[in-house]
């Protein structure tokens, strides 16, 4: 069964590992269009004998305006691992048992786009409240994604205090089920906290809980630390590492992105 579910945990992990160092509570309400790109990379056996490993390079557009944010990303990937995992998680017909070739394919991931309200703008006495919807279409090429539609909605809290900024996320997707295999829907949440370095840099930790996809499939859970640098009024570049702790989250992951605002 873990061998049925991979693609299936491979294409939750994909959103998840950019999600995590996207946060913006030290960003006033107001208009801007921003676009980035950079990589993401990440590996793990995810409860098999042999490495899966990921190669993201998203292209993200970003518009802001008053208390709304729109977005839409879309990746490239290659994932490199066991041979024979079709992209409904289903064993192929000439792969009959475990093996440990590894195959890799690469083409468009599934684009992800969300929309963001937010509805109380926070200070030091109370915190900033954001609503978003996600949509993730399942729009991956063959062996890159499940071929399904997933759907989210999440409200993120961050409190302002001075150099620190707490923040905490509550989640609940819909997840579509590929023919042949039944999947759950997932309540999910992060808690972590940002620590401003100076005017142009801050640092900090997240780490991410989500329910079980499946049965006998375990919960991801993953722990992010990131540096995110202003460059210039218009350029930002923002690193991260991650360590997962579940056999549904990769083992280890590192990733740098750069963002233009115009």
């Amino acid at each position: 069964m873990k061998i049925k579910l991979l693609t299936v945990i491979l294409a939750s992990a994909l959103s998840n590992i950019a999600a995590l160092t996207h946060h913006g509570a030290w960003a006033a309400n107001g208009d801007d269009f921003s676009l980035g790109t950079g990589f993401e990379y990440s590996s793990g056996n995810y409860g098999l004998t042999s490495d899966t490993s990921m190669l993201i390079v998203p292209v993200e557009g970003k518009y802001r305006t008053g208390a709304w944010t729109f977005k839409l990303t879309v990746p490239y990937i290659q994932i490199t691992g066991p041979g024979g995992v079709l992209p409904n998680g289903l064993r192929s017909k000439s792969t009959r048992t475990t093996t440990t070739r590894n195959t890799t394919h690469s083409g468009l991931g599934d684009i992800n786009a969300s929309t963001t309200y937010n509805v109380v703008t926070g200070n030091e006495s109370h915190p900033r409240v954001d609503l978003t919807g996600k949509i993730k279409f399942g729009t991956a090429d063959t062996y890159l994604g499940t071929g399904q539609n997933d759907y989210a909605v999440q409200v993120d809290l961050y409190q302002e205090l001075d150099r620190f900024t707490p923040m905490g996320s509550l989640g609940y997707e819909v997840i579509g089920s590929p023919v042949g295999i039944q999947l759950n829907n997932v309540a999910y949440g992060i808690v972590g906290s940002d620590y401003k370095l100076t005017d142009q840099t801050h640092t900090g930790v997240q780490y991410f809980l989500s329910q079980s996809i499946a049965a006998n499939i375990a919960q991801q859970k993953e722990l992010t630390l990131y540096l995110n640098h202003n460059i210039s009024d218009g350029l930002n570049i923002r690193g991260y590492v991650l360590k997962g702790f579940s056999d549904a989250s990769p083992d280890s992951g590192f990733g740098l992105l750069l963002y233009s605002y115009f």
